[in-house]
């Protein structure tokens, strides 16, 4: 196996740091932008987390543990897709990482995902944060 690949998405959002790491740690809120995306956890480093839904008719449950919270700053945890056909080892998992900085007009919101094994997942991953991050972006400036 190669060197593995990360996905770097970013948007400028015109709201508080509150107001995006509320959106990104609540899971009422996470519900609204991410596909509907339930989100289960106590949202404490070295807890658990599991995205449950529906795709396309079927359902998953993905999973990973919190791994970094600094309040209104980043937000870091480990990540398994239950639709991506790869063994439950901890090699196989992701890192998603949430950044935020801020500045006069908003909330420059950075995410990463790493340990992508092809070009064509990196572009994919690339594809779904896009949609993602613009859907945050509407949910909370239309809140502003």
């Amino acid at each position: 196996m190669g060197q593995k690949l990360t996905a770097t998405t970013l948007i400028d959002i015109s709201a508080s740091a509150a107001e995006v790491w509320k959106a990104l740690t609540t899971p009422e809120l996470i519900k609204k932008y991410f596909f509907g995306t339930e989100a289960i956890s106590d949202w404490k480093v070295g807890s658990s987390l599991h995205f449950k839904g529906k795709w396309e008719e079927n359902e998953y449950l993905d999973k990973g543990t919190i791994l970094e919270m600094i309040p209104e700053k980043l937000f870091r945890y480990s990540y398994l897709s239950s639709m991506s056909g790869l063994e439950d080892k901890i090699e196989n998992y992701s890192n998603i990482c949430y950044s935020l900085t801020e500045d006069s007009a908003g909330i420059r919101l950075i995410v990463t995902q790493d340990n992508i094994e092809t070009r064509e997942k990196v572009e994919h991953s690339t594809k779904v944060w896009e949609f993602v991050l613009n859907e945050l972006k509407k949910l909370l400036e239309s809140t502003n």
